[in-house]
């Protein structure tokens, strides 16, 4: 029987999400089946057309709203947090898939959307066959403490300080 671990991608820098969706083609490619629950993010970005071709193997659900990141959560965007956290336990418990990406988990734990202490407990019930992978930046301390495998993406130097706006097929 293999062995899943717990992976956090985190940091400024550009990659995590890249970095998970790399993990999540791979695993379909080796036959292994993928749940990724995408916190915040709503919309059909190019990632999102791409991931469509692979939809027998890559099961992906988007539990964001309007885009507050700029402002504040309301209740609507803690009841679709809180949703996607219920959906995502059941992956992860349900036998079915091999990976679970909780997709830019950390940053619905900065704007509370959801307790910590759920994320944790979440880690808990993972059977030791599941990979787990969180991605977003301030991973809390306590995640790190967890996790088997963390990076951190640093941004060194990122064309957007010249006003490069994100394109197509590179950025979203």
């Amino acid at each position: 029987m293999k062995r899943g671990y717990i992976q956090i991608y985190t940091g400024n820098g550009k990659g995590k999400t890249t970095a998970a969706l790399g993990l999540a083609l791979r695993a379909a490619g080796a036959g292994m089946n993928v749940f990724i629950g995408q916190f915040i993010k709503k919309g059909e970005y190019s990632e999102i057309k791409s991931l469509k071709r692979f939809d027998d193997r890559i099961t992906l659900e988007q539990y964001g709203g309007r885009g507050f990141i700029k402002g504040k959560p309301n209740e609507e965007d803690r009841e679709r947090a809180l949703h996607g956290l219920n959906r995502l336990r059941e992956a992860v418990t349900s036998g079915k898939y091999d990976v679970v990406i909780l997709e830019e988990v950390n940053i619905a734990l900065k704007f509370g959307l959801f307790p910590l202490e759920a994320v944790k407990e979440l880690l808990k019930q993972k059977p030791e066959k599941v990979e787990l992978v969180l991605t977003g930046r301030d991973a809390p301390q306590e995640l790190i403490e967890n996790a088997d495998l963390v990076t951190e993406m640093q941004e060194i130097k990122h064309y957007a300080s010249k006003g490069v706006k994100a394109r197509v097929g590179i950025e979203k």
